[in-house]
């Protein structure tokens, strides 16, 4: 009996071990809760899921913009090469709370387009 209660254990504590990083990752529970205004010109474009990366840079700092996952930016209106190396965009959403340079994107615009991503957070 004590063997199967050991394992039961071993079989717990691996499980929430896994699950701690998804947890501290996904959601909104990072970011500082106030949103702010960028605007920059796009280095680099990783889109795709669970979610794209877009590095900006503003005003000679560069930051880690996350966007939707694909379904996401396809619904607010984006299509394929809107955002791209060289374009000027404007986001709106909610920084880090620890300080690091990345915001989740929740309203973006190119061309004075608007884009949003995120509905149901504004």
């Amino acid at each position: 009996m004590t063997r199967l209660r050991y394992g039961i254990a071993l079989l717990i504590g691996c499980t929430a071990f896994a699950a701690t990083p998804a947890l501290a990752h996904h959601g909104w529970a990072w970011s500082t809760g106030e949103n702010v205004k960028l605007t920059g010109k796009i280095t680099s474009v990783k889109l795709g899921n669970p979610h794209g990366h877009v590095t900006m840079d503003v005003d000679g700092e560069t930051w880690d913009m996350v966007v939707g996952q694909p379904w996401r930016n396809e619904r607010a209106g984006l299509k394929d090469g809107d955002i791209a190396e060289g374009v000027v965009m404007t986001v709106d959403g909610e920084p880090s709370a620890d300080g690091q340079k990345i915001l989740k994107v929740e309203r973006l615009w190119i061309d004075d387009q608007e884009y949003t991503l995120y509905p149901d957070r504004l």
